[in-house]
């Protein structure tokens, strides 16, 4: 990739991303080479197919996970006119909505700040879990601007009433508040329980059928502002559909015969990958 991101594979035959944020030195704040990195790295995880990337973990290195924008690019957006200010904020924008519209579910590993646009990362991951010290915040009007890029996806996630207490006084809060107000699905003490739980996340990914996890997914998003009948014939003609595919089959059939189904990784193979 690049100094300022890295992407890695692991997994059975390299089935999981790992996307981390490489700036320590400046808690993995945004600057316009990282918005774009990000962007081009999610835009080419999402053209593999699901049996290529079933889950991306987004992990921050250092000590923390992403604690806003970088201050001297801000400074420097202070010079741009006002095209130029709009053409640098769309695409912070579209960086946000490429990892949304991720097809495989997005797991954000958590841990010391998550500030600004590093609130937005959380927003538009499928699971946060977050190390119980991290400190969470809108912070952008301490700076005297706006969490507006980041609205769209902070509001689905958290909802109008939190967006409306947190988005103006910019305060910090701790990781009880984020996972109260819905950002957060889990909290664990210290780093090495941290790791534990993505892996657990992990595993339980690669549990469900690849196609299947994909169009779970896939769902909140389609039938967000559908009204009541439109969704019960769109999620009638999903399910329908879904149960023809040769993965339902083989889902089921693993069922009745109890025995993993084709997609789960073998335990006691990994084990011994594992093992010294």
């Amino acid at each position: 990739m690049s100094e300022r991101l890295r992407l890695e594979r692991s997994g059975p035959r390299g089935v999981v991303a790992r996307v981390t944020l490489a700036r320590p030195e400046v808690h993995n704040a945004f600057d316009a080479g990282l918005i774009a990195d990000l962007r081009a790295t999610f835009a080419a995880l999402a053209r593999e197919p699901a049996g290529r990337l079933r889950a991306v973990v987004l992990a921050g290195e250092g000590p923390s996970f992403c604690a806003g924008a970088d201050v001297g690019w801000m400074r420097a957006s202070l010079a741009l006119d006002r095209e130029a200010n709009e053409k640098d904020a769309m695409a912070m924008a579209e960086m946000f909505d490429a990892i949304d519209t991720c097809p495989a579910p997005v797991i954000a590993r958590v841990h010391g700040a998550a500030l600004g646009g590093g609130m937005g990362l959380c927003a538009v991951a499928d699971l946060v879990i977050a190390e119980s010290g991290t400190r969470f915040g809108f912070t952008e009007t301490r700076l005297g601007i706006l969490p507006s890029v980041i609205a769209p996806f902070a509001i689905a996630k958290i909802g109008e009433s939190h967006a409306r207490a947190l988005f103006p006084p910019g305060r910090r809060f701790d990781a009880v508040r984020a996972q109260r107000i819905g950002l957060v699905h889990e909290i664990v003490e210290g780093e090495a329980a941290l790791d534990s739980a993505v892996e657990v996340a992990l595993r339980d990914l690669l549990a469900a059928g690849p196609e299947g996890a994909r169009r779970a997914k896939a769902v909140v998003r389609e039938v967000r502002g559908l009204p009541h009948g439109a969704s019960k014939w769109h999620t009638a003609r999903l399910i329908a559909a879904q149960r023809r595919t040769d993965e339902a089959q083989e889902g089921f059939r693993a069922f009745l015969e109890r025995r993993r189904p084709a997609w789960q990784p073998d335990p006691e193979a990994e084990e011994g990958e594992r093992a010294p």
